[in-house]
């Protein structure tokens, strides 16, 4: 038979592990749940660089939120001159098939939608502001490469309806709506 001091020790041990394994247990779902999110973010921005997918996990940007936020420029620029050409929907399609977003989820019915309909203009107010909070949170290498994406992207459907047979040439709508949108990445900071 076993001392009874012995028995309270092993219960005192177990509940000591028990209270260990759920720590350990809960630090592994939240990495866990890190690593899906990153996995989420790199599939819709198409960024691989983990640094900076930990940055955007660490300042809570979702994959959805990152998705509006890169359609939206595209959105605006493909609208500046009131209407959607023809190369700017074929540019806006691959553009988002590229970006790994399923032509049956949501973000693609958005555009969709923005195609055929011209989205408010709060909603670039608020991509702007959203915009400057975001490049205030990132480090300074991080916003530069977000924006070049993103500014990238824009400029491709500026250019996709632009000049003679839809080569070369950029509006003034486009241009203007293009200044615009780079200058949304400004926070104002020195």
């Amino acid at each position: 038979m076993a001392h009874p001091d012995y028995k309270e020790a092993r219960l005192l041990e177990e509940a000591f592990f028990r209270q260990r394994d759920a720590e350990l247990i809960a630090e592994m779902r939240r990495r866990e749940v890190a690593e899906t999110r990153k996995k989420a973010l790199s599939e819709v921005s198409g960024i691989s660089d983990d640094g900076v997918l930990e940055q955007l996990v660490a300042n809570d940007i979702h994959a959805e939120s990152l998705v509006a936020f890169s359609l939206v420029p595209i959105i605006e620029v493909a609208w500046s001159d009131g209407e959607i050409q023809p190369a700017e929907r074929d540019v806006l399609l691959k553009a988002i098939e590229e970006a790994g977003i399923p032509t049956n989820g949501v973000a693609y019915r958005l555009m969709e939608q923005w195609l055929e309909r011209r989205p408010e203009p709060e909603l670039l107010k608020l991509w702007e502001d959203y915009t400057r909070a975001m490049m205030r949170d990132l480090s300074a290498d991080m916003g530069a490469r977000v924006k070049q994406t993103v500014l990238g992207h824009a400029r491709a459907v500026a250019k996709a309806a632009g000049g003679f047979l839809g080569l070369g040439r950029v509006s003034k709508r486009e241009e203007k709506m293009l200044l615009a949108l780079e200058k949304a990445f400004e926070t104002g900071e020195p």
